[in-house]
């Protein structure tokens, strides 16, 4: 992880008709790292990273990802960037060797078989390269729509709640991969509502409730807004569960849980 910036917003707003989803959003995003951006359903998550991946105009403020601007160079963005949804989009009619050196053809690189070759072993996927995607398991899937989303070496990639679906061991899959891309120096936003997955891969955390971030920090750094609890003299830390429980309140309990 780097000192530089590789996403900067201020004052980021959007309202659909009379819903205001977004008030004023500020955050920094360190080059190189994993941020995990933290809310219930409807939060504003996903429109957060809409904008900032060009797809949508946001009403007001600033943003900018790997140094443009995300309203007046969008061009420019969308080459330093690649997204992930809560869903894999992955062809299963393809082999998942088909699958890369397509996405490696539309973005008109040479050596498409190289690259994909490259990926799938990255990706401890050659084994299962030709095999039709349809035969892959969840955490497969996803790690195959992950490694598309590599091609062309973007520095900056979102992942809006990737592990939506999949089962623990699947999770842990998708976990392994997202700190490999890091320790690569990829910057990574990640999108979730799952508090273990935030407290397991993020360098730091923000927690975003009702259209605002309301907390941003190491998971250290949260740590010191709730007290440590002492159970039989022992000092408890408290868990990012309790910490984001405290912070936004226990209505959005059933909302936001952790998984196990």
């Amino acid at each position: 992880m780097t000192t530089e910036t590789a996403i900067e917003v201020v004052g980021l707003t959007k309202s659909y008709s009379d819903n205001a989803v977004l008030r004023g959003v500020d955050l920094s995003v360190p080059a190189g790292s994993i941020f995990a951006l933290l809310g219930s359903n409807g939060a504003g998550k996903t429109t957060i990273v809409r904008i900032l991946s060009t797809l949508l105009k946001a009403d007001d403020g600033t943003a900018t990802v790997n140094g443009c601007d995300v309203a007046t160079n969008s061009a420019e963005v969308r080459r330093s960037i690649s997204l992930t949804g809560q869903f894999a989009a992955v062809d299963e009619i393809l082999t998942g060797r088909e699958n890369l050196a397509l996405i490696a053809r539309l973005r008109r690189l040479k050596d498409r078989e190289a690259i994909a070759d490259d990926l799938l072993a990255q990706f401890d996927l050659t084994d299962a390269a030709s095999r039709r995607v349809a035969t892959y398991s969840g955490g497969m899937r996803r790690r195959l729509d992950i490694a598309m989303s590599l091609i062309g070496n973007p520095p900056v990639l979102f992942l809006d709640e990737p592990t939506t679906g999949l089962d623990p061991q699947a999770r842990l899959e998708v976990w392994a991969t997202v700190r490999e891309l890091a320790g690569h120096g990829t910057t990574v936003l990640l999108t979730t509502q799952y508090l273990d997955e935030a407290e397991q891969l993020a360098d730091r955390i923000a927690i975003l409730h009702q259209g605002r971030i309301i907390a941003d920090g190491t998971l250290a750094e949260l740590g010191k807004l709730l007290p440590p609890a002492k159970v039989e003299y022992v000092e408890k830390q408290p868990t990012l569960e309790e910490i984001f429980l405290m912070i936004v309140g226990h209505d959005d309990r059933r909302a936001v849980g952790s998984k196990s």
